[in-house]
């Protein structure tokens, strides 16, 4: 095929343009468009979406604004808006729009929001979000405690939980003497003071329990009650550990032989009830001795009506299982515990011994302080 050469003046002539490329009637359809604008703004939506949890994340896991520990009490029914202005008011998270929103959606995130439990929470310097969520969620809050000693008296025991000033509340059921369990409790504050009462009660009530199962056989005592009574009487009578489970052999072996328990506590508890151990009543008078008293066991046979106080589970396992000797008397040997006799002539020479160790202590408190006086 041949090409027909252009001549001069067609050469000089510039070629016509294309003709533009012509456009799809589906891509200028509307309804296209606006599928398109769709998925993109689903893309930036989904994209803005993933920064904004990214942030969120780590915003909430990172260390918090507290500088110094703090501790901050979260009220019942404080709902999780409540609880965000209380921790941003105390400084536990940022108080900005920016920081509340983060705990409040990361904490329904995790949905934990219902299980925020009200209590008093102390928090480390920048503790983060999740961890203050967590405490909550777990109720890692704040314990206080309240220690009775063993052989308090109720009254006593009452009045301590009383005066405690976390517990709150009114005690409305006092028990009655020996049903309450000396121990350390612990409680979250706003705990109520029956509440703890209640408690020290059922413990009571369980360990005697289990006590009674692992008691020896033939015990002078018929019930669980009885052996709290006695158990109170060794309480008293000793400081010790290692004597309660002798002292309470010579009442067990007294009972087996009908002979009076001659316990001197007996008689202030007696006269004093639940006050008697409030003052030092350490030398029993004669009047007192002598007075009608129907817990006196210098009077009576037998045990008294009712415990003395309120015995310890060492107290209570002592009488349980006592330690199996002819004993039948003690006194005190000048160092806070005791000299056991199994005769009265024994016994005898114990006493004299020990009147002996409390003249030389007289004299010698006396020559103390005659001294500083010639000085002078």
């Amino acid at each position: 095929m041949r090409i027909k050469p252009k001549s001069p003046r067609e050469a000089l002539q510039p070629e016509p343009a294309p003709e533009p490329p012509q456009r799809s009637r589906h891509v200028r359809n509307p309804l296209v468009i606006l599928i398109n604008l769709i998925i993109t703004l689903a893309v930036i939506g989904l994209a803005a979406a993933g920064a904004a949890l990214y942030f969120g994340k780590q915003k909430f896991e990172e260390a918090g604004p507290l500088k110094e520990k703090t501790t901050v009490i979260i009220s019942s029914g404080a709902g999780l808006s409540g609880i965000t202005d209380r921790l941003a008011s105390q400084g536990v998270i940022e108080d900005s729009l920016i920081d509340e929103w983060v705990f409040n959606v990361g904490t329904r995130f995790y949905k934990s929001a219902t299980k925020l439990k009200a209590g008093e929470y102390a928090f480390a310097p920048g503790v983060s979000m999740h961890e203050v969520m967590s405490d909550l969620v777990e109720g890692k809050a704040v314990v206080h405690s309240v220690t009775v000693p063993e052989g308090w008296t109720t009254a006593q025991i009452i009045e301590r939980i009383r005066q405690h000033p976390i517990l709150v509340g009114e005690i409305t059921e006092v028990p009655e003497e020996g049903a309450l369990l000396p121990e350390t409790y612990t409680f979250a504050r706003g705990t109520n003071r029956q509440e703890v009462v209640n408690r020290m009660k059922a413990a009571q009530e369980k360990l005697l329990a289990e006590v009674w199962e692992r008691r020896t056989e033939g015990l002078p005592v018929e019930t669980p009650e009885e052996l709290v009574i006695l158990a109170s009487i060794v309480e008293k009578e000793t400081a010790l550990a290692d004597e309660r489970p002798r002292v309470a052999g010579v009442f067990v072996n007294r009972l087996n032989k009908n002979m009076r328990l001659q316990s001197d506590p007996t008689i202030l508890y007696g006269l004093y009830g639940g006050e008697a151990w409030l003052k030092d009543r350490s030398a029993i008078k004669q009047s007192e001795l002598k007075a009608d008293n129907e817990y006196n066991t210098y009077q009576i046979d037998g045990l008294p009506p009712g415990p003395i106080g309120n015995p310890g589970r060492a107290a209570m396992e002592a009488v349980a299982n006592p330690s199996r000797t002819q004993d039948l008397y003690f006194v005190a040997d000048g160092s806070g515990g005791h000299i056991f006799a199994e005769t009265y002539e024994q016994h005898q020479q114990n006493v004299r011994k020990w009147r002996q160790i409390e003249r030389d202590r007289r004299q010698s408190e006396q020559t103390n302080q005659a001294e500083p006086a010639a000085a002078n």
